[in-house]
C-alpha cells in the first residue's frame, strides 16, 4: 500500500479532509471572465473559463444525455438501474490568451498530487494570472491574506488548464463503484486522459504544442498520462515538466523500514540531509559552497554508503564505525544515533532529531521551516511546520477568487481532498502481462512514452530543500528509465534553493518561471 500520502504542495495532516457529505454536481454552465496580467513588461489579456467535463469510467465517449437516459445520478444518490456506470466531472480553470491562432498556441494541463489532492496549490501558486502571496519561510498570520498579480504567470508563452481530480475541489464522482473506478493509480490516470482528449476537442485545441505539468504524485499521474495518451489516444505532446519527482514508490524515504531489504531510500535522501543540516549550521564543519558540498555527498552516496547497505549484517565492524562517522559529518545526527538507526535513518526520524536539542521540528515539505515540536520523545515529527504555515493562505485565497473573481461555485463546497479515504495503489505496467503491483512504478510508463515518442521531452524540476521527495530521488530514477541512452539527451534537470513547493517563494518562482518558458520555447516547435 501507499506509505505516506506526498501530498503535493500541502500535508493533509495540516488541512483535515473535509466531512463527506451529499456529492452535488457543480453547475454545467461554464463561467467566462476576462482580465489582463503583466509578464515580463508586457500586458497579456486573456480569457477565463470555469467549468466541468463529464468522463466516464466505462465509456469516456458516453454524453450527458446518455449518462442521464441511463440513470447516473451526480448528486451520489441512488439508482434502481443496476447498470449505474461510474462517471467524473472534473473541474478547471483554463486561461486563454485573447487573439492567438490555436495551432500558434502551446497549451499546458497543470495538477497537484496527494494522491486525492485537488489543485488549488499549483493553482494559486505557480503560473495563473492571479496567486497567493506567501514571502518568507515562517507561519503567516491570519487573514486577511493579499491576492496579487502574478508577474510570472505562464501566460507570457502558454495557455494554462489547471485539473481538480475526481473527488477533489469541484470535481465530482458517482455512479457504482465510482470510488474504486477513479479512486487509484490507473482509474486516475485514465480520468485524466479522457479529460484532456475531452477538452483538446472541445476547445478546438488538438493542433495546439502540448504540456503536462505534475507536482508531486502528479509526477506519477503524468508517466501514466502520457502513455496513455499516446498509446489509446494517438495524441503526442511535446514535453512533460515535472515538479519534485517521484515515479517509484519503493524510492520514498517515508517509512522505508517497512520495506526492509531496500535500502536506496536511505542513499538517495542523504544529500538532502545534507542540505538541510547545512541551511540550519548543524554540521561539524563549515562548507561554503553548498552545490560543491552536495556533489561530494552525492559520490559518497553512491559510493561508500551504498556498498556499506548491501552488505547488510557482513560489513565489518570497523567500516560501520567510519561510516557512521561520515554520515554524522554529512548530517549533524549524533554517531550513537546513526549506529542504532544501524546506518538507516528515515525522513520523519531525520525531521525530529536534527534540531532536537532545541526543542524544533524540521519541516518535510521543506526542511528550512521549523516549529515546535508536539512530542519530543515521538520516533518521527509529527506534523510539517510549511504545510502549516502557509495552507490557510492558499486555502482561504482560492476559495474567495474561485466565487468573487471566477464566479463560479457560489452554492458548493470545494473540497481539499478527496474524502472517501480510499486509494488503489495497484499498477499495470506497459507489457510483462500487464500485471499490477502494490507499490506502483511508473517509470516503465514514462520511457514507453519517450522510446514510442522519441521527440518528446521531459523536465525535472525539483528543491534542495524537500524531503517529501528528495531530488537525488528524481535524477535516480531518470537515470535507470529502461529506455536507450540515446534518449536521455531529452530530459533536463533544474534545482533550487527551495522545498517541495519551489513556487512558495518569490525568488525561486520567478527560477522556475524562466525554466519552463524557456523549455517550452525549445520545444513548441514554434521558434
Amino acid at each position: 500500500m501507499l506509505r505516506k500520502a506526498l501530498l503535493l504542495g500541502a500535508a493533509m495532516m495540516a488541512v483535515p479532509a473535509l466531512a463527506a457529505g451529499p456529492a452535488t454536481p457543480a453547475p454545467n454552465a461554464d463561467s467566462v471572465t476576462n482580465g489582463t496580467v503583466t509578464v515580463n513588461g508586457a500586458t497579456i489579456p486573456y480569457r477565463a473559463v470555469a467549468g466541468t467535463i463529464l468522463v466516464h469510467g466505462a465509456d469516456y465517449n458516453d454524453s450527458g444525455d446518455i449518462l442521464a437516459k441511463r440513470g447516473t445520478k451526480l448528486d451520489g444518490g441512488k439508482d434502481d438501474d443496476s447498470k449505474n456506470a461510474p462517471v467524473a466531472s472534473m473541474f478547471y480553470t483554463a486561461y486563454f490568451k485573447e487573439g492567438v491562432p490555436a495551432e500558434k498556441r502551446p497549451i499546458t494541463f497543470l495538477y497537484n498530487g496527494g494522491p486525492g489532492s485537488a489543485s488549488v496549490w499549483v493553482h494559486m501558486g505557480t503560473f495563473g494570472p492571479r496567486r497567493v502571496n506567501t514571502p518568507g519561510d515562517t507561519h503567516l498570520p491570519a487573514a486577511p491574506y493579499a491576492l496579487i498579480n502574478n508577474p510570472q504567470s505562464l501566460l507570457d508563452v502558454s495557455d494554462v488548464v489547471f485539473i481538480d481530480a475526481p473527488g477533489t475541489g469541484f470535481s465530482r464522482i458517482a455512479g457504482k463503484d465510482a470510488d474504486k473506478e477513479f479512486l487509484g493509480v490507473d482509474g486516475d490516470g485514465e480520468a485524466f486522459t479522457h479529460f484532456i482528449s475531452k477538452f483538446l476537442a472541445k476547445y478546438h485545441r488538438y493542433n495546439s504544442p502540448k504540456y503536462l505539468f505534475g507536482e508531486s504524485y502528479g509526477t506519477m499521474r503524468s508517466a501514466v498520462v502520457i502513455n496513455d495518451l499516446e498509446q489509446d489516444e494517438n495524441i503526442d505532446f511535446n514535453g512533460v515538466i515535472l515538479l519534485s519527482q517521484i515515479l517509484n514508490y519503493d524510492n520514498s524515504d517515508d517509512s522505508p523500514q517497512f520495506n526492509a531489504g531496500m535500502d536506496d531510500p536511505y542513499v538517495l535522501a542523504l544529500p538532502t540531509y545534507a542540505a538541510t543540516a547545512w541551511y540550519h549550521h548543524c554540521l561539524p564543519a563549515e562548507h561554503p559552497d553548498l552545490k560543491a558540498f552536495l556533489h561530494e555527498v552525492e559520490h559518497f552516496a553512491m559510493t561508500d554508503y551504498t556498498l556499506a547497505l548491501r552488505q547488510g549484517a557482513d560489513l565489518p565492524e570497523d567500516q560501520r564505525q567510519a561510516i557512521a562517522a561520515k554520515l554524522h559529518d554529512y548530517t549533524g545526527l549524533p554517531v550513537d544515533y546513526i549506529l542504532r538507526a544501524d546506518l538507516r535513518v528515515n525522513g520523519g526520524e531525520f525531521d525530529q532529531q536534527l534540531q532536537a536539542k532545541t526543542g524544533m521540528a524540521t519541516g518535510r515539505l521543506d526542511t528550512r521551516y521549523s516549529s515546535p515540536t508536539i512530542d519530543p520523545m515521538s520516533q518521527e515529527v509529527d506534523y510539517d511546520p510549511q504545510s502549516s504555515a502557509i495552507s490557510s493562505a492558499y486555502v482561504t485565497v482560492f476559495n474567495d477568487y474561485v466565487r468573487n473573481t471566477l464566479k463560479y461555485g457560489t452554492d458548493e463546497d470545494y473540497r481539499l481532498y478527496n474524502s472517501q479515504g480510499h486509494w488503489d495503489s495497484h499498477h499495470r505496467q506497459p507489457g510483462h502481462g500487464y500485471q499490477p503491483k502494490g507499490e506502483p512504478n511508473v517509470m516503465t510508463d514514462l520511457a514507453m512514452a519517450m522510446k514510442t515518442n522519441p521527440n518528446l521531452h521531459v523536465m525535472l524540476n525539483a528543491g534542495y530543500y524537500d524531503l517529501a521527495t528528495p531530488y537525488f530521488e528524481g535524477v535516480y530514477e531518470m537515470k535507470h528509465l529502461p529506455m536507450p541512452n540515446s534518449l536521455q539527451k531529452n530530459i533536463e534537470y533544474a534545482q533550487y534553493t527551495s522545498g517541495h513547493m519551489v513556487y512558495v517563494d518569490p525568488a525561486t518562482l520567478q527560477q522556475l518561471h524562466d525554466n519552463v518558458a524557456a523549455f517550452i520555447r525549445r520545444t513548441d516547435n514554434l521558434h
